[in-house]
């Protein structure tokens, strides 16, 4: 790494945002621009910055890592996205992947992977944590497309609904009101009564506490 790379850091729990930036920083040519622990304030701070990398939280509150990956890859294609996550699902490692990121790390890994990771995804590679799978990922990726049900039956959330369906459905289960969502989404209170009942009628879930174990269980909010 010849020239200096811009990072934004993207993670809602302040003490562990703080060691990632000193182990990013004590790498050479790093530099971490920015950094929060909001997914709707990571994409003005992208459209502000212009980092070259967002290493970003796959569960972080106002909008998923997944979300946000997928956005800023529609709006910047050149910005590099590393997801950290605290799961080796292959859910979620295909879920990125389909969005768009760069590279898949695990949050236990040691600052020499991290290197090696950002090191990877500069050069145009795709990077996965060692202990995932990657016969996993290619599995996933062949089965059938638009299933409905896992394994267990239950219903995907990546794939039954849409990303503004998902959106709403985070906000809810973070205990905002429908007053608040339209106003934090600059929509109308009917938009967002059309949005809960279309989710509880796909989900099959019709009470606001089952919708909030739902995405608590899709670690759409943790």
């Amino acid at each position: 790494m010849g020239k200096v790379v811009n990072i934004l850091l993207v993670e809602d729990h302040t003490l562990v945002r703080q060691g990632i930036k000193a182990l990013v920083e004590s790498i050479g040519n790093l530099n971490v621009v920015a950094e929060t622990g909001d997914g709707r304030e990571a994409l003005n701070i992208v459209e502000k910055s212009m980092p070259d990398i967002v290493l970003l939280d796959i569960a972080i509150p106002g909008l998923n890592g997944i979300e946000v990956a997928s956005r800023i890859k529609k709006e910047y294609p050149h910005t590099k996205i590393i997801m950290l996550s605290m799961h080796a699902s292959e859910e979620y490692v295909y879920q990125s992947l389909k969005a768009g990121v760069s590279g898949y790390l695990l949050k236990d890994s040691g600052i020499e992977e991290l290197e090696f990771a950002i090191k990877s995804v500069i050069k145009g590679e795709i990077y996965l944590s060692p202990s995932i799978s990657k016969q996993v990922v290619t599995d996933y990726i062949s089965r059938t497309e638009g299933r409905v049900k896992d394994d267990k039956g239950e219903k995907n959330v990546f794939e039954v609904l849409t990303s503004r369906q998902r959106e709403i459905l985070q906000l809810i289960a973070e205990g905002y009101t429908t007053k608040e969502i339209a106003k934090k989404l600059n929509i109308s209170v009917n938009t967002v009564d059309a949005h809960r009942t279309q989710i509880m009628d796909i989900l099959d879930i019709h009470n606001i506490a089952g919708l909030v174990r739902y995405a608590v269980k899709a670690k759409l909010v943790e």
